[in-house]
């Protein structure tokens, strides 16, 4: 076995480079050896940006397999285990890639946005939540969100980060609030890839009237998700929090936002398998 002396890195060198990626850092891929046939290599890692390979496994015709399979995991972002055989003998790596967590930013900090920010930051979201309202706008009440924040409605998005890729929440107490910030929001360069605004039908028609009224295209209004959130019979303030995350999923993941079920008729297939065995038989 060709044997390539190993570089120190550590689990906390490992650690760090992967913390660094919520602070802007490039993503990563970091692979760890857990099965192989030379007990010395297992915890050996290798860790994988675009532009660089830091680490070894000690073997060097083993690295190029695993850097390959780290670099296919920062495009598709997907984890798990890895059987490799090299020089006829069974090694298993674990491969794992690490993005940066995406923004949610929630306006308004009533009722919904309580238990939305709980959901969204169990979803891996890193959410900021302002209001105008000092008593609304609490770190106490929203001690998973990475930041709190009084704010002007008159100008909401002065001293707060919105990019393109961010996800907005439009959930304030006014009909006039969330107008004034989602047309500010349309006239922005950076385009979110979710900007969501509570509603009924009636006030986000509007709206939209409104707001095609004062100049903006209405090819612009059509990227807005208004009434927010995915159907599912919402009632209470926890409810309809569930269904504006579950449509944040839906779009940060590509999914249709239907059931799973819709349109697959598993039980008209089990019972045409059961007919053709009988007709078989």
């Amino acid at each position: 076995m060709s044997e390539k002396k190993a570089e120190p890195f550590s689990l906390l060198d490992a650690a760090a480079r992967v913390l660094a990626v919520q602070d802007g850092g490039p993503p990563v891929a970091l692979a760890t050896v857990v099965s192989a046939p030379d007990r010395g290599a297992l915890g050996r890692r290798l860790l994988v940006t675009a532009a660089a390979v830091t680490g070894t496994l000690g073997v060097a015709g083993l690295d190029e397999q695993v850097v390959a399979l780290a670099r296919d995991a920062l495009f598709t972002r997907e984890r798990g285990l890895h059987g490799l055989e090299w020089e006829g003998e069974p090694w298993e790596v674990y491969v794992e890639s690490q993005h940066e967590l995406p923004d949610l930013l929630i306006v308004g900090a009533g009722h919904i946005a309580r238990p939305l920010c709980r959901i969204a930051s169990m979803m891996d979201f890193r959410v900021t939540v302002v209001d105008d309202r000092t008593e609304f706008a609490d770190e106490r009440w929203f001690p998973e969100a990475t930041r709190v924040q009084v704010v002007d409605f008159s100008e909401p998005f002065r001293n707060v980060r919105v990019e393109t890729g961010s996800y907005i929440v439009l959930v304030t107490r006014g009909h006039k609030y969330d107008y004034d910030c989602i047309q500010q929001l349309l006239a922005l360069d950076a385009k979110p890839a979710y900007l969501g605004m509570i509603g009924s039908r009636r006030r986000v028609r509007a709206a939209f009237e409104a707001l095609v009224r004062d100049g903006v295209a209405p090819e612009r209004l059509a990227e807005v998700h208004a009434p927010i959130g995915l159907d599912i019979g919402a009632e209470t303030p926890e409810e309809i929090a569930l269904a504006i995350a579950a449509e944040l999923v839906a779009v940060r993941r590509g999914g249709s936002g239907g059931g799973l079920s819709d349109g697959e008729d598993v039980l008209g297939r089990v019972a045409r398998a059961r007919e053709e065995k009988r007709g078989e038989g």
